[in-house]
């Protein structure tokens, strides 16, 4: 049975890699053949052999990679230091809800790329403004999981704790928080998503620094080679993003199983 457990957890670890192999190989093969909508494009051999040459030393593409990450990060961070404690008061206070609910359901439907004329015009520098796109992009997700959550909340352990003379900060921090974890959790990992996807848009349309500037560049020089770089980097940057919130999503949520 022990055997049969560690071939399963060999083949479970070899199955991302081989996944990724025979992406690259399909990719290859569907340049080499000339496949409709790929003959264009370079091959992966070409696109890395590029890479080598022209980018792996220069200290221009990986300041791009330091110049996105630092935007998704402080976005990121705001949208979650402003939207955990907005939607926890969503949840927990009516009055508060039915004043400002309406307000924040008018805006959320509106995408965050339709912020950039706004903010461009609001905020002093074309930094700024990104980053201000970029904390839009999570914070209405993280805002509507965390209010979800509240509300989940059943009233059972509610009236159980005030019954028991339980005052409402210790409900607060004794029930209300460890419930509403799981859906800071979704909020997070779908927050960082969205982030990625607003700032490397962002970044095509009003900055000149960044890796979406760069396969935008790629882009308008009709550089396919750039351009699959660009997204390749923006694939693992995005990925990377992901693994450290999981990381941080283990160690808000210790009693998780996580396979």
């Amino acid at each position: 049975m022990k055997s049969i457990l560690l071939n399963k957890g060999i083949a479970a670890r070899w199955r991302g890699p081989l996944s990724v192999i025979a992406f690259f190989g399909l990719w290859h093969l569907a340049v080499v053949t000339g496949l409709s909508g790929f003959a264009e494009l370079p091959t992966p051999v070409q696109t890395l052999k590029t890479f080598v040459v022209e980018y792996a030393g220069d200290s221009v593409y990986w300041d791009s990679w330091v110049v996105s990450f630092q935007r998704v990060l402080i976005g990121f961070a705001i949208a979650q230091i402003l939207g955990i404690p907005l939607g926890l008061v969503f949840g927990t206070s009516a009055r508060f809800r039915n004043l400002f609910f309406p307000v924040f359901e008018l805006l959320r439907p509106i995408p965050p790329l339709a912020w950039v004329p706004i903010s461009i015009l609001f905020w002093p520098t074309n930094e700024s403004s990104i980053i201000f796109i970029t904390f839009v992009g999570a914070f209405f997700v993280i805002v509507i999981n965390v209010y979800d959550g509240v509300r989940n909340i059943k009233n059972e352990h509610m009236w159980l704790a005030q019954s028991l003379g339980a005052s409402r900060m210790s409900i607060f921090k004794r029930i209300m928080l460890p419930s509403v974890i799981p859906s800071i959790a979704v909020g997070m990992t779908l927050g960082i998503a969205i982030t990625w996807n607003v700032v490397i848009a962002a970044e095509m349309i009003a900055s000149d620094s960044g890796l979406g500037r760069m396969t935008w560049e790629g882009y308008v020089s009709s550089t396919p080679e750039v351009v699959l770089i660009g997204m390749i980097s923006i694939g693992l940057a995005g990925y990377l993003s992901s693994i450290t919130v999981e990381w941080i999503e283990r160690r808000m949520m210790p009693w998780v199983e996580h396979r």
